[in-house]
């Protein structure tokens, strides 16, 4: 369960960070909200909500020594 929640997390945060550089690089500076920029918001939040529960449950994992 830890390697999966592990592994979760990785995956997440990379999609965090590709995501948010994206934001970054698409938002104009003029703060329009375009169509791109709302859905890019929707999913770094979305990231946000995967990486939070993936890190809680690496970190209990580990304290836990796997035991459930």
């Amino acid at each position: 369960m830890q390697k999966i929640a592990t592994r979760i997390f990785i995956y997440a945060s990379v999609a965090f960070g590709i995501v948010g550089m994206a934001l970054v690089l698409v938002t104009p500076s003029s703060g329009e909200d375009s169509d791109l920029k709302i859905v890019l918001v929707r999913l770094l939040f979305g990231t946000v909500v995967v990486i939070l529960p993936s890190f809680a449950l690496a970190i209990a994992g580990k304290y836990l020594d796997g035991k459930s």
